[in-house]
């Protein structure tokens, strides 16, 4: 199975399936003498693991992190990262229901036409499980940003059709930790909580949008024409399990403004070049312009309903099923920190792709 490596030059490879022993990854390409914050690396796990709410999954995983290689005295040596993250809390009982069932809108069914065969327990490889390797690998790019303080701050900003209206400058971003819901406007996290907790009763999901800001961006980062800082944001985005949509800057809206309107105002400070606007997203031509970057990402209601639905098994019989197990209502929540880490990636990976660039 190819595509378990993410990167170019700051590279992550993941490996495990959800109800195997465990998951885990190997960072290749993080430049020595980094010192590694254990304590923060493991608060970022903390933000994605199931079962620290009654609105995410109830799965009880301590997600604790072990480093296996890489490291020396606390620092990175310049040598592959190893990792390791046991899975203890698999129940795969709750899925023997769907061994031979192709359960709606999941990846049972492509798995086995491409591969012949497929891991029903939990998803296998499938399962969002599998973020949480990407969580480590996020955190230690993010320590690598902080040293050229670059800050990355993603928070939900939809659920359903409840939408926080405000623009991002005018929230106070250090209050998304707050709640449960990770919106960092509080009446409106409440609303979205309530409407979680009721849908949930109902045996059914939600989804809804992440908004995510960088901001100290560099200008410069991107690499044209294929490898567009926004094109791999994008990739990196499309690549979090039940994400079907990506939009930067002005995104979907712009195609409502004229060309006069939509062009950034430029304006100088300090020797430094600044937008008065910022419809581009803080980047033009596929590299960073300095301006803060911002983002949404759009992710599907979880395709497994505690409720009656007809689907197909592997002789291709209409059969009926219905979802059993422990199951997130709405993943937005736990996706917070997940945006947060594919976007110090590939952020940590221009960054270091761009150090190859000579500028006479």
């Amino acid at each position: 199975m190819a595509g378990n490596t993410f990167g170019t030059l700051f590279k992550l490879s993941t490996f495990g399936e959800s109800h195997g022993q465990a998951m885990g990854g190997v960072i290749d390409g993080c430049p020595a003498g980094l010192e590694l914050d254990l304590g923060f690396i493991q608060s970022e796990l903390d933000r994605r693991r199931p079962g620290q709410s009654t609105i995410v999954s109830q799965r009880k995983e301590g997600d604790k992190v072990a480093f296996l290689s890489g490291l020396y005295e606390g620092r990175t040596t310049g040598t592959p990262i190893g990792f390791l993250i046991p899975n203890l809390d698999q129940k795969s009982k709750d899925y023997e229901q769907i061994a031979d069932v192709y359960r709606p809108s999941h990846a049972d069914y492509t798995y086995q036409a491409k591969y012949g065969i497929r891991d029903w327990r939990g998803g296998g490889r499938a399962s969002a499980r599998e973020t949480v390797s990407r969580v480590v690998g996020g955190a230690i790019a993010k320590l690598i940003l902080k040293k050229q303080a670059i800050t990355i701050n993603a928070y939900t900003s939809q659920v359903g059709d409840i939408k926080l209206m405000k623009h991002y400058r005018q929230l106070d971003l250090s209050k998304t930790e707050a709640n449960l819901v990770r919106c960092p406007d509080e009446l409106i996290a409440e609303t979205m909580l309530n409407r979680i907790e009721q849908v949930r009763k109902e045996g059914d999901t939600l989804g809804g949008v992440i908004s995510c800001i960088i901001s100290g961006s560099p200008v410069g980062l991107g690499e044209p024409v294929f490898d567009k800082l926004h094109a791999d944001l994008g990739k990196a985005m499309l690549s979090i399990n039940a994400v079907k949509g990506f939009e930067y800057g002005s995104g979907f809206d712009g195609v409502s403004m004229k060309g006069s309107e939509h062009n950034d105002a430029f304006s100088v400070s300090q020797n430094r070049v600044m937008t008065v606007t910022n419809h581009s997203g803080g980047i033009q031509g596929g590299i960073s312009n300095g301006e803060d970057i911002y983002f949404r990402v759009a992710f599907k209601p979880v395709a497994t309903i505690m409720k009656k639905q007809n689907t197909i098994n592997s002789r291709l019989d209409v059969v009926e099923m219905m979802g059993k197990g422990r199951h997130d209502p709405c993943v937005l929540p736990r996706a917070v920190p997940i945006v947060e880490a594919m976007s110090a990636l590939v952020m940590v990976d221009h960054l270091l792709r761009s150090k190859t660039n000579l500028n006479f």
